[in-house]
């Protein structure tokens, strides 16, 4: 089985190409900055970081350039995909990345300091985005959240 599951801070706003043809396709690059801790011989933990390189593909890739910005903290599934080329030296290079299957937003827009973009997730390739100006929607009485004024025109359903 090949499945992974991170979550990070962008280390930059996504890069975003999209293919040719008719039917274009959003591909979306980032890294993320993955926290790891590890303990020193001296008993104290120190943290370091991994940089994971992942791609978004389609509605994801589009959710992941309209929201996604330098610093926000996400949550990334997906698969590990490895590959290799040889550069225009001729030295042969080896690549790893993640391939993303889900992607979310791991903190609000507040706590994460960003003054743009918006709520949202992706679930495999489906984008929903939002505005904060309703960060928790009460449930109405048959347990339903409402919706807030302003955004229904960007659900995925009308």
């Amino acid at each position: 089985m090949n499945k992974v599951i991170l979550m990070g801070r962008l280390t930059r706003d996504p890069e975003v190409r999209y293919t040719q043809g008719e039917n274009q396709m959003a591909i979306a690059r980032y890294t993320l900055a993955v926290d790891r801790r590890f303990n020193r011989s001296n008993g104290n933990d120190e943290n370091t970081a991994d940089f994971i390189p992942c791609v978004a593909f389609n509605k994801a890739g589009e959710f992941a350039e309209k929201y996604f910005r330098k610093g926000t903290k996400i949550a990334v599934s997906g698969r590990i995909q490895t590959g290799s080329y040889t550069n225009k030296d001729g030295v042969k290079v080896y690549t790893t990345e993640v391939i993303v299957d889900d992607q979310e937003f791991a903190e609000s827009k507040n706590s994460s300091g960003n003054s743009d973009g918006g709520y949202g997730n992706s679930n495999y390739g489906n984008s929903y985005g939002g505005n904060s100006q309703s960060a928790a929607p009460m449930a109405a009485g048959d347990g339903f959240m409402n919706i807030p004024d302003g955004i229904d025109e960007e659900l995925p359903f009308n």
